[in-house]
This record gives structure tokens, C-alpha cells and sequence, in this order.
């Protein structure tokens, strides 16, 4: 029996690629309105490929990009891309359809809901708030907790540990195979793969494998 649904964050209960997107489109944009002899299209790339080498959490990616390419940081097109990245962020901040609804149900049939995600305990929280989340969640694990990335079992460890729960009486859910699949795998968790969230599972096998969040309600049964 299922007691607790263990979640991913990013692609899995928030399009998270479609905001960084967006953000970045809109920041890119800025900087040229700023007086950045650049492209919007050639800006966006470059700050794609810092994001890739530094993280997708990195702070600093704007001031990194500005050093490489003009040699210096410039305060005014930095202030630009900043706001203008800021506001679209929040604007594009929102869960996947059936998302607030299918947790509720969860919870209301009794099964705990745990996260754990690679995101830093800030901006874990703050993407939960603005999508009105956290307060539904019994267990969250994020980078800090552990100072390990998932697939290592540390925060998987730490999420059963905290959920006093046996791996076998847990589902993780998860757009990542290689890390959300393969790290709940070891520990013996029963895994579930969100399709939803734009990535192929490849030859990871998975229990269930679900296009769309409110099918966990049929796979928890009660």
C-alpha cells in the first residue's frame, strides 16, 4: 500500500522550462533595450551555455555573462536584465494543470506528500509559495539538507526518514530518470515516471509512467 507520494520539483509539479524560457527571453531583450550591441536571440545562447556550464540555479549567470562578453559588469543593462527576468519569472511561476487538485486529493485519502528536488531551500520554498504548494506538503528536502544531488540516496534516505515510512510504502514521482527514477530505484522506493514534463525515460524501468499528475489518484487506489 502506498502511504506517501514523494515528488520532484522542477518539470514535474512546476513547468520550470517554460519560466527560465520566458525569463530569459524577456532579460535577454532588456539588456539590448539597455544598449547591449547585441542580439536577443545570440544573448539568450550564450546565457543558455552559462547556464548549462555554472547550473540552473546560479545567482550570478547575468554578471558572468556580462565579464565574457564586454569584459566588464555593466550596472545599468545588469539592472535591466534583472527586473525585467524577475517579473516575468513570477508571471510564469505556476503549476501544471491538476496539480493543486490532485495533492489535495492525496491528502485528503490520507497519504503524506513528500518533495525532493536538486533546488536550493530557498528558491524550492519560494517556487512552492508562489504556486500556493508549501502548506500541503508534510516532508521537504532540498540541496541544503543533504549537500547531495539526487541520484544519491541521501535525500531519499533523509525524505523516509522524516516520513517514518519502509522505501516500499513509497511512490516517487519524477521527470528525471536518471536522477528521480534511479535514485529511488536503490533505495527500493516504487518510482513513477511524469512523462508531463517533456523528458523520455529511455531504457530506465519505472512502475507506473503517467501523462498527466491526476492519475496518481487511480495508482493509490483507497
Amino acid at each position: 500500500m502506498i502511504k506517501a507520494v514523494i515528488f520532484d520539483l522542477d518539470n514535474t509539479l512546476v513547468d520550470f522550462f517554460k519560466m527560465k524560457h520566458m525569463s530569459v527571453e524577456a532579460a535577454a531583450s532588456a539588456m539590448v533595450d539597455a544598449g547591449l550591441d547585441r542580439k536577443t536571440g545570440s544573448i539568450m545562447k550564450k546565457l543558455f551555455e552559462h547556464y548549462d556550464e555554472h547550473g540552473w540555479e546560479d545567482q550570478r549567470i547575468f554578471q558572468k555573462y556580462l565579464k565574457k562578453e564586454i569584459g566588464r559588469i555593466d550596472y545599468k543593462i545588469l539592472a535591466y536584465a534583472i527586473n525585467a527576468y524577475r517579473r516575468v519569472r513570477v508571471s510564469f511561476l505556476e503549476a501544471y494543470p491538476h496539480v493543486l487538485s490532485t495533492l489535495i486529493s492525496l491528502k485528503i485519502k490520507g497519504i503524506k506528500l513528500a518533495l525532493v528536488t536538486d533546488a536550493p531551500k530557498l528558491q524550492a520554498w519560494i517556487r512552492l509559495n508562489a504556486m500556493k504548494l508549501d502548506t500541503l506538503f508534510d516532508v521537504i528536502i532540498a540541496y541544503e539538507d543533504t549537500r547531495r544531488l539526487k541520484p544519491s540516496k541521501e535525500p531519499f534516505t533523509l525524505a523516509l526518514k522524516n516520513l517514518g515510512l519502509r522505501p516500499d510504502e513509497c511512490l516517487m514521482v519524477g521527470d528525471m530518470p536518471e536522477r528521480d527514477m534511479r535514485g529511488a530505484k536503490k533505495l527500493g522506493i516504487k518510482t513513477c515516471f511524469a512523462k508531463y514534463g517533456g523528458r523520455k525515460r529511455g531504457n530506465i524501468s519505472v512502475d507506473y509512467e503517467i501523462a498527466d499528475i491526476n492519475e496518481l489518484l487511480e495508482i493509490t487506489g483507497k
